[in-house]
């Protein structure tokens, strides 16, 4: 069991964790920050070759950021599920019981 004085600094400690996100998140004027590489490199390439015209258009283009970047953590969540499955098969598989 813990004592005392370590239950209080755990407890601040978590609530620091979960303060300091919020207060280290972007303001309004910030929001370039986290833009994608994608967009970062289409206006390097705008600088350097004012002309270019892209190879292809994308398929399919979500109605907003926010829409974009829940796909991508679908496909990320999806693709690591995929990964943990075939690492876990081949394990059972091989006889690892660890």
């Amino acid at each position: 069991m813990l004592k005392a004085s370590h239950k209080w600094v755990l407890g601040v400690v978590l609530l620091l964790i979960l303060i300091l996100p919020f207060l280290m998140a972007p303001h309004k004027g910030d929001a370039e920050l986290f833009t994608g590489a994608d967009s970062q490199a289409e206006g390097l390439i705008g600088e350097i070759t004012p002309g270019y015209k892209p190879w292809f258009s994308p398929v399919f283009e979500p109605p907003s950021g926010e829409i974009e970047s829940l796909l991508f953590s679908l496909q990320a969540a999806l693709g690591a599920g995929v990964i943990g499955y075939y690492v876990g098969y081949n394990r059972r598989k091989s006889g690892d019981e660890a």
